[in-house]
């Protein structure tokens, strides 16, 4: 008897059956612009064997024009064909079913050749588009059509029309972005024909019996979105066009709301996909911050979807549904929704990874192979570095002794996962512990490794971490108002009501929301929602509501400062940092850059900026200014004549960099 009864059903579309009820959704990952085949192939493989009910893939592009940057990849030519046809021939052979997304970015294409309903530029491209005339927009329709045919050729089980996040299809209808006055604007039945034509023509390319998926956008969460009236219309009239499966959007790229990132709640908006419910007959597909297996039996069996779409928890661990049908849980490597390895490098032009599992889009380069001569290996530090490297190396057949001084596995993650918001990390810690114990690897906490008892090993892995750097500001030492983010973060110091923070790195960031929140809105949707201003698409337009966004106050008077004259916060993730700085400014938090630290006193800190010397009064002064890497134990064993292997902090501190030393420590121990 299974754990999972709903989420491990298939699913019978009457002339295709999937073989369970988990979808790994559309994920741009840069592989097939790489042009290796079998890397590709490879990537999607390897998921497949691990018991995915259905793949989509990342966007294809339909057109040059609808790409989401110059070069985008897309099935334009007879060669394209082939090549997809060795990923799909891979799928198959390990018994699953994958579909193509087609997707035309509209305004969204980062290019000068983007095309829209009206020349109205997106506040996230530099790109006007170009208005559609009649001729283009079947031109449009045409080539989402002739991508479908394609993508049949290829041995796709089916596409998936992307019509959510603010792509064209989106653009077209909601007069947020459609401003036309003929038959493709105004009311909301000339709004939609675009995408209601899209369908039609793509079931006709491609016959009654291929899988077609339209990914409808529930929630807009931008002003003048959809109306939920509007919303259940479409899905309706996609239905009655040919659609197979109705899968959910939320929110547009453009949205100022967080929807996948970490401090969203668990299964945030399960609850507007089982408004859709009943609606219409075909299965509906429910998504976003859905990443365990009992997050996502619970959304089913309670009825708010008849699948589950998860995309980030296979880059974290390919054999997710494998390992929850065989009852293991605990091994399944979780999403924390970080966005480090996976979005943030896709919106930096880099081929997207995992922060959890560095083999993700790796698959072919980073091959963990069992070793050829077994080692006794000493990793000092248990921390993220020293713990992925102890686990891959024991993992490929070496014998691993983990050293850390502390009384603790997990290092920096254990401060991490006290900031609100960042309660993903706890599971991150806790499948580190439980693959520890499962590979056997002997664990020395609360021990010094000393050079004399790494002698006996033969080889050493340096993943000693960090410390907090001293920024050596007058007065410092003289006072017991002064503390550093460790002690604030273990709990050890208590601060003040009136607080400065010195330093507005990530760490800044982190410290100031855990000074001025109280309950973490991330454990409660309901609470999380009336923070960041969601409500209910049925009573407020696009699901946004007109009073904005109303958090809890503040449990802390927080200023944060850095030296460098910069914008607060500019250096944080490319597709977060703006819900970090959005939430300390909705908490009240004062941010300055360009200031000089000139003296700490009882009652707060002096500064210098733009030449002016200024008072801060504070009760507590937090010291979060950088890191340094802690290479005491390298260095001496480097003098005694030891080579050691030094990683992670240790080796850079530039910022922590959990993706870095969890990359440096899998790639480390795939070679020794």
């Amino acid at each position: 008897m299974t754990q999972y009864p709903h989420l491990l059903a298939p699913l019978d579309l009457g002339f295709t059956t999937l073989r369970n009820r988990t979808l790994m959704g559309s994920m741009h990952t840069g592989l097939e612009e790489r042009k290796d085949w079998n890397a590709v192939a490879e990537f999607y493989g390897v998921r497949a064997a691990g018991g995915v009910g259905l793949i989509v893939t990342g966007g294809m592009a339909p057109n040059v024009e609808g790409g989401v940057y110059p070069g985008a990849a897309g099935l334009f030519t007879d060669q394209d064909i082939e090549n997809h046809r060795i990923v799909t021939d891979r799928v198959h052979a390990e018994g699953g079913k994958i579909a193509m997304q087609i997707l035309n970015a509209g305004r969204y294409a980062y290019g000068p050749n983007c095309v829209a309903p009206s020349p109205i530029k997106s506040p996230i491209s530099p790109f006007k588009p170009t208005e559609l005339d009649a001729a283009g927009i079947e031109k449009q329709i045409a080539d989402f059509a002739i991508a479908a045919a394609r993508a049949k050729q290829a041995g796709y089980d089916g596409v998936e029309v992307m019509g959510s996040e603010g792509y064209l299809i989106n653009q077209f209808l909601v007069t947020h972005t459609n401003q036309r006055d003929d038959d493709w604007g105004g009311s909301y039945e000339n709004r939609m024909r675009f995408a209601i034509e899209v369908v039609k023509r793509v079931r006709a390319a491609v016959g009654a019996e291929f899988i077609l998926i339209y990914r409808l956008s529930m929630i807009d969460l931008i002003p003048n979105g959809s109306t939920w009236d509007e919303v259940v219309m479409l899905a309706k009239e996609v239905e009655a066009a040919g659609a197979t499966i109705l899968n959910t959007g939320i929110g547009w790229h453009e949205a100022r709301v967080p929807t996948i990132a970490t401090s969203v709640p668990r299964r945030a908006f399960s609850w507007v996909t089982q408004k859709i419910m009943g609606e219409v007959s075909i299965p509906v597909i429910t998504s976003n911050r859905i990443n365990m297996p009992d997050v996502a039996e619970s959304v089913l069996a309670e009825g708010c979807a008849d699948m589950v779409s998860m995309a980030r928890p296979f880059l974290a661990d390919p054999d997710f549904v494998a390992k929850a049908a065989a009852g293991k849980v605990h091994e399944i490597a979780p999403c924390i929704a970080c966005n480090q390895a996976c979005l943030d490098h896709t919106f930096g032009g880099k081929l997207t990874s995992c922060l959890v599992n560095p083999r993700a889009c790796h698959e072919t380069e980073l091959v963990y192979a069992p070793a050829q001569t077994v080692k006794t290996i000493a990793v000092v530090g248990a921390g993220p570095a020293g713990l992925m490297a102890a686990m891959t190396a024991s993992g490929r057949g070496h014998k691993v002794t983990l050293f850390d001084k502390s009384s603790a596995l997990g290092g920096q993650l254990n401060l991490a996962r006290q900031v609100p918001g960042k309660e993903e990390f706890h599971a991150l810690v806790d499948w580190f512990k439980a693959e520890v114990a499962r590979l056997d690897i002997t664990v020395r906490l609360n021990t010094e490794a000393t050079a004399d008892v790494l002698a006996q090993f033969d080889d050493v892995v340096i993943a000693t971490g960090i410390t907090p750097r001293d920024p050596e500001i007058a007065g410092q030492q003289s006072h017991p108002n002064v503390v550093s983010y460790v002690d604030v973060l273990r709990g050890t110091a208590q601060a003040g009501q009136n607080v400065v923070v010195v330093g507005a790195g990530g760490i800044g960031f982190d410290v100031c929301e855990f000074l001025v929140t109280d309950e973490s809105p991330t454990l409660d949707i309901a609470d999380w929602k009336q923070e960041w201003g969601i409500t209910d698409p049925q009573i407020d337009r696009g699901g946004l509501s007109p009073e904005g966004p109303k958090p809890d106050a503040p449990t802390r008077h927080v200023t944060m400062l850095q030296r460098k004259a910069e914008k607060p916060g500019k250096r944080l993730g490319k597709t977060t940092g703006w819900i970090h700085r959005a939430t300390l400014q909705m908490k009240g938090v004062q941010m300055m850059g360009g200031a000089t630290y000139d003296e700490i006193t009882p009652t707060g800190i002096w500064i210098t900026k733009a030449d002016e010397r200024q008072f801060i009064e504070a009760d507590t002064i937090v010291l979060c200014a950088g890191q340094s890497p802690n290479r005491l134990l390298a260095d001496t064993l480097e003098q005694a004549g030891r080579t050691a292997h030094v990683i992670g902090g240790a080796d850079v501190a530039a910022e922590l960099d959990a993706k870095r030393a969890i990359d440096q420590g899998a790639r480390l121990a795939a070679t020794l």
